[in-house]
């Protein structure tokens, strides 16, 4: 790292950014500290010395961590202190990583870890894309090989207008929230969410991000002007190894046979003995060496097959067309006391979804740098190693498992029904079982199965399907519905999900400089003729939403009372909704806006609740007959409880047509009596009368007493 001190900043679009080097952790192999406004970053990056021996890899980890003090917060818990990274910061850490690495050196296996640490957090800006600019920043500065500069931004759009780096609050009125990342040359990562934007739009989108990188590329090209930087000089990995030819000239043509097989066990089982006979045969043309390893060239050999079957013989590992999708099939309410449940398929991919409708109880608190949120919407994605074959150990879900729910749960959110027409919180919970390429796709497709099932009122299924791309030189193809093998040979994973409207979720991943409009243009065209085909799919499974929730979910009702009367529902100490809670055995939510959500599995304790509140927070009306129970007796009347904690004053007079000398000689306390309102003072009391309502059969009025 140049330890020159130096400082760069500038205005883009209005919004200050600054980057600065030289003055902060000094020791570090390179460290940038970036700056947006008020929101401040320290990134910095470490490559060990010695190259460790036996690895063949970029041996990379990067970790974006938040500090509860940069917002002014002291951490929630009882330790007080930062403990297990959080969903944001490893949804953030695998946002830099994504793409970071491919732009890093294959052949530098040195240790390497960049560190990402929020020191300044403001209410208006998100700090995960200037991370990604001060994590590149970070590397140019630093003697690791780096095909930087890299810079990020998000793309919103507020009425037809795109916004670079929009605030918190411009996203709230944009229909996207887009990242991109990108070199001065090509967008290398795309992560985001739309409301149902079409195709072409998204693209529109994706070259303005492009064109917005490169005011932040030349911002780091600004800081390392002038230092003196030197990259580090190692001896990387040989690019060919003899032994590749002798593989290609025994296997090739067997390799070639292999690759076309319907079923993947088949087609690794199959490769798995060509690659046992190949090892003894080369090592049969070598005698001389005691141990002959195959397995690297035998990759590379393997790789360039398949990508020239695909590019030159214009066939796939499965024998499908280019726009094919696998053959779909799929249930809904398959598991019988689940609210809602969906199974998905799509060739050798299955995921089993399942969708739970919860209270406001079962809301998701988050602690987070803009303070405690919450999320009444959840989608958790599990990808267990029977789904390839595998045995591993199980310690919770991994950076992929959350990167993957994060990304179905964004497609589904502009489809969810408001809060004030479906007051439930839900989960989703997706199992893979099976996997052959795109398992987040299969999740969204069976998210809005199992959603539909639980008769949640969506506005529209949405559909996901996965993209690849093979480049060779000026040559490209796209690969429709991608299997696994297609996507670790190829030159790009594109997951695109959506609604017949248009796109509300998509994620790229590109291994290869020089993707161009045209082909981003081709891959998301390609993706919508895809998802109509899955979408058609999926309305033979279930073509809309069920027209009624479970009988084992919860029921709820919501019903709006005016917010000055909420505290006449709570009552003292919160004695009144307790009683209510008890006498009912409903769940009981209210908000500050009046809104009360009344929950339970049973419709009746719904029903009895929402009547006992409409009773508290109902006027007493003068005029009307009301049945209710004697409370007190005075000397002069007795005091009648209404209900609902509301009571009025029978004047002895009006008590009997005729003359009452004792109150006791008409009513007893306790005693149930109807009444009618004659007046209602100033001060709120209640002026009440027996007399007036003695024609009234006591029968046909209820005792509104809790």
């Amino acid at each position: 790292m140049s330890n020159q001190p130096k400082k760069v900043e500038t205005q883009i679009f209005g919004k200050r950014y600054e980057l600065d080097t030289g003055s902060l952790a000094r020791q570090a192999s390179g460290a940038v500290f970036a700056r947006n406004e008020d929101t401040a970053v320290l990134a910095t990056v470490v490559a060990v010395a010695d190259k460790t021996e036996g690895e063949d890899f970029l041996p990379l980890t990067i970790n974006y961590q938040e500090r509860p003090s940069a917002a002014g917060k002291i951490p929630g818990g009882y330790f007080k202190r930062e403990g297990r990274p959080n969903e944001k910061e490893v949804l953030t850490s695998r946002l830099i990583d994504r793409p970071i690495r491919p732009l890093i050196a294959k052949d530098f296996t040195f240790q390497t870890q960049i560190i990402v640490t929020v020191f300044s957090a403001d209410a208006d800006h998100d700090p995960d894309v200037l991370s990604i600019t001060a994590a590149s920043a970070a590397l140019m500065v630093s003697d690791v090989p780096f095909a930087g500069p890299l810079a990020a931004v998000r793309v919103g759009r507020i009425d037809g207008q795109f916004v670079c780096n929009p605030t918190k609050k411009e996203l709230a009125e944009s229909d996207m929230n887009i990242v991109v990342a990108g070199t001065k040359d090509a967008i290398v990562m795309v992560e985001g969410g739309a409301n149902e934007v079409p195709e072409a739009e998204i693209v529109d989108a994706l070259m303005f991000a492009h064109e917005s990188i490169q005011e932040f590329v030349k911002l780091q090209e600004d800081l390392i002007s002038g230092l003196d930087v030197e990259k580090r000089q190692y001896e990387g990995l040989a690019e060919e190894d003899p032994i590749q030819d002798e593989i290609l000239t025994f296997a090739g043509q067997k390799l070639k046979e292999a690759f076309v097989s319907s079923s993947k066990a088949e087609r690794r089982e199959r490769i798995k003995s060509i690659k046992q006979e190949t090892e003894e045969h080369i090592a049969s043309l070598h005698p001389e060496e005691e141990e002959v390893k195959i397995s690297k060239p035998f990759e590379k050999v393997l790789k360039a097959l398949v990508r020239d079957l695909i590019v030159k013989d214009q066939i796939r590992l499965d024998g499908r067309g280019y726009t094919d999708v696998r053959n779909i099939y799929g249930q809904v309410g398959f598991l019988p006391r689940a609210h809602g449940s969906a199974l998905f398929t799509r060739g050798e991919t299955q995921a089993a979804v399942t969708a739970t409708l919860g209270t406001a109880y079962d809301e998701q608190r988050i602690d987070s740098l803009e303070g405690d949120i919450t999320k009444t919407f959840m989608l958790h994605y599990n990808f267990p190693p029977y789904s390839v074959g595998e045995v591993s150990h199980r310690l919770g879900p991994g950076r992929r498992e959350i990167g993957h729910g994060a990304l179905a749960e964004r497609a589904m959110l502009p489809v969810l029904p408001p809060k004030d027409q479906f007051p439930y919180t839900v989960r989703v919970v997706s199992d893979v079982l099976e996997s052959n390429g795109s398992s987040s796709m299969a999740t969204v497709c069976g998210a809005a199965l199992s959603l539909m099932d639980a008769g949640v009122p969506i506005s529209a299924p949405v559909g996901g399907i996965a993209m690849g791309l093979i480049k060779e030189e000026d040559n490209f193809v796209i690969l429709t519905d991608i299997l696994g093998d297609e996507d670790h040979l190829g030159d790009m994973d594109f997951k695109v999900a959506g609604t017949r409207a248009g796109v509300t979720a998509l994620q790229m991943d590109i291994k290869v400089i020089g993707v161009t409009r045209d082909i981003l243009s081709t891959a998301l065209s390609h993706a919508n003729d895809a998802r109509m085909v899955v979408l058609d799919k999926m309305d033979q499974i279930l073509d809309q939403p069920r027209g009624d929730i479970s009988p084992f979910a919860p029921r709820i009702i919501s019903i709006q009372i005016n917010p000055e009367k909420i505290k006449d529902v709570i009552g003292s100490g919160g004695k009144t909704i307790k009683k209510i809670v008890e006498v009912t055995g409903a769940q009981i939510d209210i908000d500050d806006s009046g809104r009360v959500n009344i929950a339970s599995p049973d419709r009746d304790a719904c029903d009895k609740a929402v009547k006992i509140i409409q009773g508290i927070v109902e006027e007493i009306e003068v005029g009307k007959i009301y049945r209710g129970t004697v409370k007190r007796i005075l000397d002069f009347g007795a005091i009648v409880e209404l209900g609902f904690g509301k009571d009025g004053l029978v004047h002895i007079s009006e008590l009997a047509p005729n003359r009452v000398n004792s109150v006791t000689d008409v009513i007893q306390e306790n005693d149930e009596i109807l009444v009618k309102c004659i007046s209602r003072e100033n001060d709120g009391r209640i002026r009440l009368s027996r007399k007036q309502a003695l024609g009234e059969d006591i029968e046909n009025y209820t005792n509104n007493a809790i």
